[in-house]
């Protein structure tokens, strides 16, 4: 008796998404992309330089996002023994990998609209002077 065999599918027409599930709910919080992105921006950031790329976010939330984003392997602190203690913060290969991966998603936002255009650039003009 002949043996049924199910026709191919592509890999990419269907994939399980049980290996995303995890890590969409540590990017999926707030902050979380955009201190992945500002990261990868500036290879090593301190928490202060953090607070000024991500106008809006509150120590505490970068604090607890960075300490999550760290237990995931996705960023990496590096602390130095100096006084007053310095604190640099960077990508993980892992997390300039998912940056990599999210850059399409970011390049798209960043073309739907004019109106995030302008938002960016008048933000970006504020940083330059």
């Amino acid at each position: 008796m002949p043996k049924e065999t199910k026709p191919k599918t592509k890999m990419t027409e269907h994939m399980q998404t049980c290996p995303v599930r995890g890590i969409i709910d540590v990017i999926s919080k707030k902050w979380a992309f955009l201190i992945i992105n500002a990261l990868g921006n500036s290879q090593k950031l301190r928490f202060n330089g953090l607070m000024a790329q991500l106008a809006g976010v509150s120590p505490k939330t970068l604090s607890d996002t960075l300490k999550i984003l760290g237990k995931e392997g996705l960023v990496n602190k590096e602390s130095f023994n100096e006084i007053p203690p310095r604190v640099e913060y960077s990508l993980t290969q892992d997390g300039r990998e998912l940056r990599k991966a999210i850059m399409p998603l970011l390049q798209w936002a960043a073309k739907r609209s004019k109106a995030t255009d302008e938002k960016c650039a008048l933000r970006c003009q504020h940083k330059t002077e």
